[in-house]
């Protein structure tokens, strides 16, 4: 049993204002890079949802961490189904793409050529992690319209073609992939094909939340992400940043109901991540921390 726990982003903004994490003397992204694998084995690099990552960036995280440490990398917006502004398109592709509504762009409206070209830039820019086995799995995290039907079931037969070799986590942003009809033939679904299913704790109640379901589908693999339970902010318009939306300080007594799962899940993969997504200001990193006191066994920080 290995569980492996960090948090979603080690550079959010609030993190590195309220100097409760970073000493006084890591003012580089080096520095900070550095110390946070000295505290955590694994991370979630939340980045690459918003612009591709690239080759040179993956070279200096996997130069910058010790031997043992994991990184997660979230999906390209794109490449997941999301609205993504046309400026977030490289510069060369973006001549190929006509913007829509509000400046976005859908891969369904995007030309095949550029399809092609954005999954193999993807893939490009984390060889060196991958070198380095630094890479853990590549996650995606799909979009409220992304609902259970036969086309949405047929474009994540087409993820798992195209990144045949890599550990892939989805994650569902709709509740009908997970109700009482439909949730044993979705994990089957993740089982053929060894996606690693997300269970995540989250608010409940709107239809862009799914239930946590604490259920092993790749058994190299589980991962846990905690979002935080703050109602409020959940669906919030106008947020200025990730950390207006999972603004949520977990107590003790809640991240003690979440260990004992979290050791069950653990027992049924050969690895589980724990990573905490509340980000404002230090709550994840303490949250992460409290967590692996009352998880025995759990693995160090790789360093």
């Amino acid at each position: 049993m290995r569980i492996l726990v960090g948090t979603a982003s080690w550079t959010d903004k609030t993190l590195i204002d309220c100097g409760r994490f970073y000493p006084p003397d890591c003012k580089s992204p080096e520095d900070r890079l550095r110390y946070y694998a000295s505290k955590f084995p694994i991370v979630e690099l939340d980045s690459s949802f918003y612009a591709l990552p690239s080759h040179a960036n993956a070279e200096r995280w996997a130069e910058r961490t010790p031997d043992g440490f994991v990184m997660n990398v979230k999906a390209f917006r794109a490449l997941t189904t999301h609205q993504t502004p046309h400026k977030a398109l490289p510069r060369d592709l973006q001549a190929q793409v006509k913007p829509g509504a509000r400046g976005n762009v859908y891969l369904k409206d995007m030309p095949g050529e550029v399809v092609d070209e954005l999954w193999r830039r993807y893939l490009f820019a984390l060889q060196p992690l991958a070198e380095a086995g630094r890479l853990g799995a590549l996650h995606f995290q799909f979009p409220p319209w992304f609902v259970a039907k036969r086309e949405h079931y047929a474009y994540l037969d087409e993820v798992r073609e195209r990144l045949e070799g890599y550990t892939v986590a989805v994650e569902f942003r709709h509740r009908s992939w997970f109700t009482e009809d439909t949730t044993d033939a979705v994990l089957e679904f993740h089982r053929e094909r060894r996606f690693v299913n997300v269970v995540v704790d989250e608010p409940q109640g709107p239809s862009n939340t799914i239930p946590a379901v604490w259920a092993v589908t790749n058994p190299d693999l589980a991962i846990v992400r905690l979002h935080g339970r703050n109602h409020a902010t959940w669906n919030i318009r106008d947020a200025t940043s990730a950390s207006d939306r999972f603004d949520y300080d977990y107590s003790t007594a809640e991240l003690e109901q979440l260990a004992l799962p979290i050791r069950e899940l653990a027992a049924e993969a050969r690895t589980t991540h724990v990573l905490f997504n509340n980000n404002r200001e230090d709550q994840g990193q303490r949250n992460a921390l409290s967590l692996m006191d009352l998880l025995p066994g759990i693995d160090p920080p790789a360093g």
